[in-house]
């Protein structure tokens, strides 16, 4: 056997005699150097993969607001009025109306302020109930003019 006393031998995963380490910054490579350790200065390519480039998802953003659908046009507030004078020429709460047409009272209440969305078929069945007209050119119009 030629063994010498002085020799060291390594057993287990620090067998490698050159175990290579990952510099970071320039002090650490230049440090690494001075010591004779191997060290790894690769790019790392494709790491923090969510971040955008530049300006890119700023612009991108900026697109998607200027394509944004309008939201639906809310009904007209001379409507309400009509709807609301009808009502209460015929001597009827939100809710009573509510439930002749089939509805909730804040449905009407929406109505009535504006903030509603126009629904042709609620339209309709309110024309019916209250004897006014609430779409085309005269709102608050008697439905069925004088016979002839």
């Amino acid at each position: 056997m030629n063994e010498d006393w002085d020799s060291v031998t390594t057993i287990g995963q620090r067998a490698g005699a050159n175990h290579s380490a990952n510099a970071r910054t320039n002090s650490q490579v230049n440090a690494a150097r001075r010591t004779g350790a191997v060290v790894a200065t690769d790019k790392k390519y494709g790491a923090g993969g969510n971040k955008t480039v530049g300006t890119e998802g700023q612009r991108l953003a900026k697109i998607d607001r200027e394509n944004e659908v309008a939201p639906p046009a809310k009904i007209d507030i001379s409507v309400g009025k009509a709807i609301s004078k009808a009502r209460l020429d015929k001597k009827l709460t939100q809710k009573d109306l509510a439930v002749k047409v089939n509805e909730k009272a804040n449905v009407i209440n929406d109505y009535e302020m504006g903030r509603a969305v126009p629904n042709q078929q609620l339209l309709g069945k309110l024309e019916r109930v209250l004897g006014v007209k609430l779409r085309g050119h005269d709102i608050g119009a008697p439905l069925h003019g004088p016979k002839k």
